[in-house]
């Protein structure tokens, strides 16, 4: 009885895995679809010990277990072949600065960023003052912040006097903090009216000026029956609009509310033309901080190949879901050459398209709003 049920459990298990990673396949931006965009390593690892049990115990050359076992292997090579780029052993994508990582003050060509998902309800304030003050940043960015939050981070205006404030109560709100000047900041509401996101130019010590964008699309999500539109049509317009200006010192940077490896990701990568200073150095997990067995990098930096990569670390943690995030780029105009930037081709203008003209007839008829 007990092995009968094993059986039908692994066996499930397996075209549970299979299931999930065809849909993930698909190009529906419903959210239980998209779902299956997060958990790779997830997936291929229930995949890999499923079909293992099958195949030791009860598979005894028959056809359909012999199909079961093929598909599932696919499953898992697939799967782990998404995650590859990020695993250490894959080639890197932006290279490495011999300028050592800075453990105190401006430096003339670096540009120091900590970003951080505060969690509304979250308040240990003292947390993220306590990690600026550890990794001395150039520019903080905070998203998910509130009125609370944002007199709990008012100290931060003596040593950051450049300031961009918005918060709100919706869990959208951000602010940001910098010790270098700014140029033209904006808070712009590029797709829904209560979702902002920050551009601004940094002038850097050297003179040279940095476009940062600061990001926090809301999500697919099953609460509010939330589809993955209005984020992937966020992702669209900024990756189209920096992707226009190549010349550009560019930062796009926040919670993405994706993953690294996702399509929608992938998109923007190749229609931004920024690169992933991630790839081939880890994956990084931002969230959850408070689930070790689900975490994803959600959290994310990419940058134009103007840069060299100086430090890269995930902070410990501020008691919200998230963990900060803290990059160190190194401005080097000489590297752009040697680093490959992906590229964009037909498919994927044609399909940025799609996902806009999607966005607006959903806020044509309301249907970008989360259902309460």
């Amino acid at each position: 009885m007990l092995l009968t049920v094993l059986q039908w459990v692994t066996i499930a298990a397996c075209a549970l895995c299979i299931g999930g990673t065809l849909l993930s396949l698909s190009q529906s931006a419903r959210w239980w679809v998209r779902v299956w965009d997060f958990p790779r390593l997830q997936i291929a690892a229930v995949a890999g010990a499923a079909g293992a049990v099958y195949a030791l115990a009860f598979f005894h050359g028959a056809i359909p277990g012999a199909i079961l076992l093929a598909a599932t292997a696919l499953c898992v090579l697939w799967q782990l072949g998404r995650v590859f780029p990020y695993i250490p052993v894959a080639p890197e994508q932006v290279e490495r600065s011999r300028v050592p990582p800075r453990r105190r003050g401006p430096q003339e060509s670096t540009f120091r960023l900590l970003i951080s998902n505060v969690l509304m309800e979250n308040t240990r304030h003292e947390l993220l003052l306590a990690r600026v003050r550890e990794a001395d940043p150039d520019v903080v960015l905070a998203v998910e912040t509130d009125d609370a939050w944002a007199r709990a981070l008012e100290p931060l205006a003596r040593d950051y006097p450049h300031v961009v404030r918005h918060p709100q109560d919706n869990w959208y709100g951000l602010m940001l903090f910098s010790r270098l000047p700014l140029v033209d900041p904006r808070v712009d509401f590029l797709v829904q009216d209560d979702i902002p996101s920050v551009h601004t130019g940094v002038r850097l010590g050297n003179g040279e000026v940095v476009w940062l964008h600061g990001l926090h699309p809301r999500p697919p999500e099953p609460i509010r029956d939330q589809d993955s539109t209005p984020r992937d049509a966020e992702l669209v317009i900024v990756g189209r609009a920096v992707g226009e200006a190549p010349e550009r010192p560019t930062v796009v940077a926040g919670d993405l509310n994706d993953v690294a490896w996702s399509p929608s990701s992938e998109m923007f990568m190749r229609l931004s033309r920024l690169l992933d200073p991630r790839r081939g150095r880890g994956l990084y997990n931002s969230y959850n901080a408070k689930n070790p067995f689900f975490r994803y990098p959600l959290d994310h930096v990419f940058h134009s190949r103007h840069f060299r990569l100086v430090e890269l670390r995930r902070l410990e943690s501020i008691g919200s879901d998230h963990f900060p995030m803290l990059v160190e780029l190194s401005y080097e105009p000489e590297a752009a050459p040697r680093q490959k930037t992906p590229q964009p081709d037909r498919e994927d203008y044609v399909e940025a398209g799609e996902k806009l003209q999607a966005q607006a007839e959903a806020a044509r008829t309301g249907a970008d709003r989360p259902r309460e």
